[in-house]
């Protein structure tokens, strides 16, 4: 009963051990425009800045800028980065009222970082929305590592192995 016990703590401390520790994803620092401010005239860009460099690469980040009704304003294309902070151009806004600016990037420890910001226009503008494609697909904001049920898998079947080898392992009766 003793070894089934030691096993038991030895195979919990190896788990507890051996768990990778938590990677920091990447904050957002600042933006341009700053999140909750009135502007008499849009953004012709958007930019936000992390606490970490951001990773690259195509499709990987994305920046949208969209009115009250789910028009867009942003670019068509990926945003343009630079260490730490990502950029989108923005064409000319549409009727006064809240703008919403919605970002994805994929942060330094390769997790991907979502968050909304809002503006508000205080005077009409000249632009209209552009046209999303109906058929793209959404992103499925996934990714915060692994699932839990992964590691209590894995700490379950450590730890029976540890009982397992506890009772099985050697020795005369006395």
């Amino acid at each position: 009963m003793k070894r089934a016990l030691i096993a038991c703590l030895i195979a919990g401390a190896a788990v507890l051990g051996t768990a990778a520790p938590a990677a920091a994803h990447n904050s957002l620092i600042s933006s341009d425009p700053k999140d909750k401010t009135s502007l008499e005239v849009g953004p012709s860009t958007v930019t936000l800045t992390f606490d970490q460099e951001v990773q690259g690469g195509q499709g990987i980040n994305t920046i949208s800028v969209v009115d009250a009704n789910g028009g867009h304003y942003e670019v068509e294309g990926d945003p343009t980065i630079k260490d730490n902070a990502v950029s989108a151009k923005v064409n000319a806004l549409g009727k006064a009222g809240q703008y919403k600016i919605g970002y994805r990037i994929l942060s330094a420890d390769g997790h991907p970082v979502s968050g909304e910001l809002t503006f508000t226009l205080t005077k009409d503008g000249t632009g209209t929305p552009r046209q999303v494609d109906a058929n793209a697909t959404p992103d499925s904001g996934s990714g915060d590592g692994l699932p839990i049920w992964v590691w209590i898998v894995g700490a379950v079947v450590l730890l029976g192995g540890g009982v397992f080898f506890a009772l099985r392992g050697g020795g005369t009766k006395a």
